[in-house]
Order: C-alpha cells, then sequence, then structure tokens
C-alpha cells in the first residue's frame, strides 16, 4: 500500500480545490426544494464547478454518467441524476461531489432534508454527521487508520443503525481515490500509522435498518437492502502534526 504523503505545496492546492467544492455545495444545498428534480441538481452543480475554472472529477469516473451523485431516501451512493426523479416533502437527498483542481482532488458528501422531514429521518442525518466527526477525533499523526473507523463505529452502534460495510472512505490526491481505504466499522487489525500530510476521505454511510446493501440495475445506484432511510456524510481531511484539518468544511 503507497499512501502518498503531500508536499506544502501540493496541501495548498488540495486546500484550494477543496475550498472551491464547499462552495459548490452550498450552493446546491440552498437550492434544494420540493419539486425539483436530481437531474436540475446535477445541472446546477455541474455549472458551479466548471464557473469555478475547475473540472467535475464524478463525470464520466469509470463511466458514472453525471456530475454530482443525488441519492434519495433509501438510495445509500452513486444515485443517477433524473429528470423524472423529482423530490418531494419529507425526503432526504444524498449530494455526493468532487472536482478537479490544477489536478487535485476534493470529495466531499452531505444528506439534506427536503421540506420538513421526520424527527426519525433528522436524527439519522445528525447522527451520521457526528459519526464523521467523532471519527476525525482519532484522525492525528501517530494514531493508527482504524482508530478512525472504530469511533466511528462505536457512536453509530448504540443508535441501533447499520454501517455500511461494502464501500469506504478513502485516500485522495492527484487521483480521487488513492490508498488506503477507510472502513467506517469495528476493525480487529490497527492499520497503518497516520502521518502528517496524508490526505483522506472520511465518509461514513449509515442505514436506519440493516447495514445490507444492493446494487441496482443501471450498475451504479446503492440503496439499503431493506428499503430504510440512508445518509452519507464526507469530507476531505489533511493529517497534521496537530488536530486534523478538515478541507471541504468553510
Amino acid at each position: 500500500m503507497a499512501v502518498t504523503i503531500k508536499s506544502a505545496k501540493e496541501i495548498e492546492l488540495m486546500r484550494e480545490s477543496c475550498r472551491l467544492l464547499s462552495i459548490v455545495h452550498q450552493e446546491m444545498e440552498q437550492a434544494i426544494k420540493p419539486g425539483m428534480t436530481t437531474k436540475d441538481i446535477d445541472i446546477l452543480g455541474d455549472s458551479l464547478i466548471r464557473k469555478l475554472g475547475c473540472i467535475p472529477n464524478f463525470k464520466n469516473y469509470n463511466g458514472y454518467p453525471a456530475s454530482i451523485c443525488v441519492s434519495v431516501n433509501d438510495e445509500v451512493v452513486h444515485g443517477i441524476p433524473n429528470k423524472r426523479r423529482v423530490l418531494q416533502e419529507g425526503d432526504i437527498v444524498s449530494l455526493d461531489a468532487g472536482l478537479i483542481y490544477k489536478g487535485y482532488h476534493s470529495d466531499a458528501a452531505r444528506t439534506h432534508a427536503v421540506g420538513q422531514i421526520s424527527p426519525e429521518a433528522q436524527k439519522l442525518l445528525d447522527v451520521t454527521k457526528q459519526s464523521f466527526f467523532e471519527g476525525i477525533k482519532m484522525a492525528k499523526a501517530g494514531n493508527h487508520l482504524h482508530d478512525i473507523s472504530n469511533a466511528i463505529d462505536a457512536y453509530v452502534r448504540p443508535f441501533g443503525y447499520g454501517i455500511v460495510r461494502d464501500l469506504v472512505g478513502h485516500g485522495i490526491g492527484t487521483s480521487l481515490h488513492e490508498d488506503p481505504q477507510i472502513p467506517n466499522f469495528r476493525q480487529i487489525r490497527r492499520g497503518i500509522k497516520l502521518q502528517a500530510g496524508m490526505t483522506l476521505a472520511i465518509e461514513p454511510m449509515i442505514n436506519m435498518g440493516t447495514h445490507e446493501v444492493a446494487w441496482l440495475d443501471d450498475g451504479w445506484t446503492v440503496v439499503s437492502d431493506d428499503g430504510s432511510l440512508s445518509a452519507h456524510y464526507e469530507n476531505t481531511i489533511l493529517i497534521t502534526d496537530g488536530e486534523p484539518e478538515i478541507l471541504t468544511l468553510y
């Protein structure tokens, strides 16, 4: 496993890539409302990325047909935007997006409420987001990679939710997906030792019911196996000699 350690110059490029992505996420969040289609979100996100002088890194990645992954309700990740898929009051929608700035990738995801949602759905969103922050408390040089995984698991498990196992976080830099893979569930092995200069995409994916998932016939969309709601929260972070820096949060 070759985990890249970024130079000071590379870290600056990663910071800017991630800062620009945070702007895209803020604009998309403000636009979400009942009645818009998932394709509307993709068109908006693609336009924003290109206006910032960047390239959407999901577009055509391994054949993925859109710039923004838009996943609704029981869709965990990689939902394909569709002009016939209309957001309804009470839905939850996960937006996963990334861009390339001067050769450097950023990646972040958020799950949003569409209008008023149920207290149960809101709790799932809150727990998923907080599980990321619990995980990165352990994201310090000298700790081990799976300290992050175990912290996420320890926080989520008491709620009775399913932590998705078939999909994990990852390293990121000049490629969208680099080593190491970062599970969100408890590990027996400790994993690699974290070093300052590592850039990682930490992304808990949490289902209200089972951790099991299924792939739809489109080859991309991943859904919870029992049809329960699913939430996703992701940021690109930098390991430092002190506290981790969340690059995609502004």
